[in-house]
């Protein structure tokens, strides 16, 4: 895992088309503003967690013939 440093309003670029910005550092907390193409998925891993459930038994329901 890479880890960075930044201040607030600094960029992280990925690749030729992501730039993830710090907007806000409070206490613990960090918000990132995130742009991507519209066809990359961004989650919060709680969201993409709760996407992979829910796929997983749709297939598993698919696959009883349910």
């Amino acid at each position: 895992m890479l880890v960075l440093s930044r201040h607030r309003d600094e960029s992280i670029i990925i690749g030729d088309d992501i730039v993830i910005t710090i907007v806000d550092i409070r206490g613990d907390k960090v918000r990132l503003g995130i742009q991507a193409p519209t066809e990359i998925p961004v989650h919060r891993q709680e969201v993409y967690d709760a996407i992979q459930r829910e796929r997983s038994g749709v297939q598993t329901r698919a696959e009883s013939g349910a």
